[in-house]
């Protein structure tokens, strides 16, 4: 691959949010042309959006919304926003010294073109004791009904009691909820599904994760959150002073998450970057100081060796790190090989309808069962948490007379239970859903699973000493590690896409400001104060 007219080159390895966003960010800001290298078929990592038949599938569910006013702006300015019809004033996405308004008569309109961004609603519920509850926990008569007195006076004594005597030092995840909540709420709705997307006991997982993933969320969260709801339904989407974890609205591509990514790449290609797909990163060459070229496998399976200027990685860390040529010291490959990830299936099953109140058809689901997805915090089943696609966008689903689903299953590799067949893991699915009385077995028409290794970079194993990786990789002057795996973090998209953000600020700039991308996700305020 010749390059002229001596032009820097930055390698980027993965096209998802933090590849893509990196490569983009360079092309508007920078002299640098972007080479990305990814080993799927298709652009997003675990943002893709894949299309069985018509039926697109949402891997783990991702919505737009950030706490950053720049990625908010970012992806208004990829897919305009839908035209609002209702007569309820503009819809606004607000953000520091402006905001983008879009009034009645205005945006784009969704039955007209795919080139948009819908506004919906969020809604989560919790199905424990096959009974639901909102998400967040509504202090309402029904849910006190539904838990009962007895459970409902442990809950308030036992998170008394967490309040008077919290857990000191907050070593596990379970210090972190218990404190927040008190042991009766974190058996009743953390616990069993926690385990389930982990795979190991809460007291085997630092509070880390809890102060990234719900730091902000607590009982007196909740119950801020309950007045601030008896003040006039503001229009913007931003929800600036509102918890992540507690948002009611969120942006939505028409087609999926994978359409916005799909968008971004062909921006990238149109305006002189590279993609090439189906093609692996097997080595990271380096002279000690500086990364300095990568062997990629082509799909044709020709093997080439190809120079850059600067690397952006988003491959898992264990991978990059065992590439590294020559190798990188022992202490490093050490913590590399502990590292742990946990992975993931989609079964997407295709119903007429949902066995619940009597029989639920596509039409009702709005008024019926509005869930954007369903934690399942149920002992009986393997399942740990249901998607309903239609709600996520109307779009999703080929049919409209169809109801869309996915059961979501967090395994490793490694278990028997992740190299099934498709057709017993699409059997064993069907039957999970019998059992908690959401459908009938005549009733599931189709089916089709999606297997995403590495979903989850785990914050045990030997993730304790991952600071020895960090250390090392920040030696060499011209390797950014992005996104979530790329760090071994648990990030949502917005943080993914803020790390590639910060490392283009810093080329552009002249400065080296990867400490401060490593400062991303870790502050509760960070962006805010940022």
């Amino acid at each position: 691959m010749p390059y002229e007219n001596g032009q820097r080159i930055a390698l980027i390895v993965g096209a998802g949010p933090a590849g893509l966003t990196a490569a983009y960010e360079l092309l508007q800001r920078t002299d640098v042309k972007p080479i990305i290298f990814e080993a799927d078929s298709q652009v997003g990592g675990i943002s893709k959006t894949v299309n069985y038949k018509g039926n697109r599938i949402d891997i783990g569910g991702h919505r737009f919304f950030s706490k950053s006013d720049r990625v908010m702006d970012w992806w208004a300015q990829m897919l305009p926003l839908e035209a609002v019809t209702e007569d309820h004033g503009p819809l606004t996405i607000s953000y520091q010294n402006k905001s983008r308004s879009v009034s009645a008569g205005q945006g784009a309109d969704p039955d007209q073109t795919d080139e948009v961004m819908l506004v919906r609603n969020r809604v989560s519920r919790i199905l424990f004791g096959r009974k639901f509850y909102s998400y967040p926990i509504k202090f309402s008569l029904q849910t006190f009904g539904n838990l009962g007195f007895v459970r409902t006076c442990k809950i308030m004594t036992s998170y008394a009691a967490a309040r008077l005597k919290p857990i000191k030092p907050e070593v596990t995840l379970r210090d972190f909820i218990i404190n927040r909540f008190g042991q009766t709420l974190y058996e009743t709705f953390f616990k069993n599904y926690t385990e389930k997307v982990w795979g190991v006991p809460c007291e085997d997982i630092p509070a880390d994760w809890g102060a990234q993933r719900i730091k902000g969320v607590s009982i007196s969260a909740l119950l801020m959150h309950v007045l601030k709801k008896l003040k006039p339904r503001s229009r913007d989407v931003a929800q600036k002073d509102t918890e992540t974890s507690l948002i009611e609205r969120f942006l939505y591509p028409k087609l999926g998450p994978g359409q916005l990514w799909e968008t971004v790449a062909q921006k990238v290609v149109d305006q002189g970057g590279e993609l090439h797909l189906n093609t692996f990163v097997t080595g990271v060459h380096h002279d000690g100081g500086k990364i300095t070229a990568l062997d990629v496998s082509h799909p044709d399976g020709t093997e080439e060796r190809i120079a850059g200027d600067m690397v952006f990685s988003s491959m898992p860390v264990q991978q990059l790190i065992g590439g590294w040529v020559p190798e990188a010291p022992q202490p490093v490959r050490d913590v590399a090989n502990g590292l742990v990830y946990r992975d993931f299936i989609t079964v997407g099953l295709l119903l007429d309808r949902l066995a619940l109140d009597g029989g639920v058809q596509a039409h009702e689901l709005a008024d019926k069962v509005p869930d954007n997805w369903i934690y399942i915090q149920e002992p009986d089943v393997k399942v740990g948490r249901l998607q309903i696609f239609n709600n996520w966008s109307p779009y999703l689903v080929a049919d409209p007379d169809k109801i869309w689903m996915g059961m979501e299953y967090f395994v490793n590799d490694t278990d028997a239970f992740w190299n099934l067949s498709d057709e017993e893991l699409m059997a064993f699915a069907k039957d999970e859903l019998v059992k908690l009385g959401m459908a009938n077995p005549q009733d599931v028409s189709d089916g089709v699973v999606v297997r995403i290794p590495k979903t989850y970079p785990a914050y045990f194993g030997s993730y304790d000493r991952f600071d020895v990786i960090r250390d090392y990789v920040s030696e060499f002057e011209n390797l950014y590690c992005v996104g979530r795996n790329g760090m071994h973090r648990y990030n949502n998209q917005d943080h993914s896409i803020l790390t590639a953000m910060v490392a283009v600020d810093g080329i552009e700039q002249g400065k080296d400001l990867r400490s401060e991308m490593w400062e991303i996700n870790t502050e509760e305020e960070y962006h805010e104060s940022k």
